[in-house]
């Protein structure tokens, strides 16, 4: 099963997040480009459940090389989801595996 999230175009590298609700995720999530790929996380950190962003698509740092937990600054690797600083160290956010064709961002496999 497939479901289209966005277009391809939506993501700009290290740029704003696209946040999407789907039936079969409990919580909303997001997907970004980051080094080309887009990688998909539920929009909920693990330190507190809160969402990361501080407004809507804002899940990077200053420097789109982590993404961060608007509520108490948590780091999290855009490639994996671990959480390398804060409160949280150690755990991850939950991962949503998503695929890049003809042009769309497409949710798969949930």
């Amino acid at each position: 099963m497939t479901d289209r999230i966005c277009s391809s175009d939506a993501l700009k590298e290290k740029g704003l997040s696209v946040r999407f609700e789907h039936s079969s995720l409990a919580l909303p999530a997001f997907v970004i480009r980051y080094e080309g790929k887009v990688y998909a996380y539920q929009n909920r950190c693990p330190h507190r459940g809160t969402e990361l962003d501080w407004e809507p698509g804002e899940v990077l740092d200053g420097d789109g090389e982590f993404l961060i937990c608007a509520t108490h600054g948590a780091l999290f690797q855009p490639t994996t989801g671990l959480c390398v600083m804060g409160p949280c160290k150690g755990a991850s956010l939950q991962f949503i595996p998503v695929v890049e064709v003809d042009g769309s961002v497409k949710l798969t496999d949930v």
